[in-house]
């Protein structure tokens, strides 16, 4: 790659090259498989299709989704994060291809996707490189395929900022080590990535999806689902 590509595999915000960090994600982040499970069924995903998952994490998404007999295709920029991921896969019996690559590197090579899914990872490029993220997602799909992302995107107005920032961190913050910390949060605000939704929403068109679904769970909370192509 040229020297002004981006480095996607350096860690930013929570260092996920750490076994600790890894070991504790679930809990964390609330990951919940019966919830994954009721995503795979809501995107309609079934046998034979191809599913591509950009940040598996510690794969519940993935097992999810191998589990109705899809071809999942798994990635992550942390190799510790991977390699926890392909013993739970299997352990449970389901085969997974699981990829050391991310949104700007991740070569693929199987029959165009279906589904592209990705939960809280997008956040980890600059703005200049989502929208290259989002082409090379577009490009990767078939026809009428649909790309859901899960992040913190911000729909409040950049005049509430501060309250809203300070809303959000009070609401979500546990210091007793059953979430992320405050200082966690910070550090998401201060050294990662998440955008305006305004901004994000206007990525999906550059890159040519359509948008089929959004929903604003709270002021720092986005679901959006996308298709290639008209609906």
């Amino acid at each position: 790659m040229a020297d002004w590509h981006y480095n996607e595999f350096r860690q930013i915000g929570v260092d996920f090259s750490d076994l600790q960090q890894v070991l504790k994600y679930d809990d964390r982040q609330q990951t919940k498989l019966q919830e994954e499970r009721a995503l795979v069924q809501q995107l309609g995903i079934r046998a034979g299709q191809v599913v591509v998952e950009y940040g598996c994490g510690t794969g519940a998404f993935a097992l999810a989704a191998a589990e109705r007999g899809a071809q999942v295709i798994a990635t992550d920029v942390s190799k510790v994060m991977l390699a926890y991921a392909q013993r739970r896969a299997e352990t449970a019996g389901h085969a997974v291809q699981f990829v050391h690559a991310g949104f700007l590197s991740y070569q693929h090579a199987a029959a165009p996707a279906d589904v592209v899914v990705s939960k809280f990872a997008l956040h980890h490029l600059p703005d200049f490189w989502k929208q290259q993220a989002l082409s090379n997602i577009h490009a990767l799909l078939r026809p009428g395929g649909i790309f859901y992302l899960q992040d913190v995107v911000y729909s409040f107005a950049p005049q509430d900022t501060d309250a809203a920032i300070e809303d959000w961190i009070a609401a979500m913050a546990r210091e007793d080590g059953s979430g992320f910390s405050r200082a966690d949060f910070e550090m998401h605000i201060r050294d990662e990535h998440s955008t305006y939704a305004w901004v994000l929403e206007g990525m999906f068109a550059h890159a040519g999806f359509t948008m089929r679904e959004q929903h604003f769970d709270s002021p720092t909370y986005a679901r959006y689902l996308v298709q290639k192509g008209t609906p």
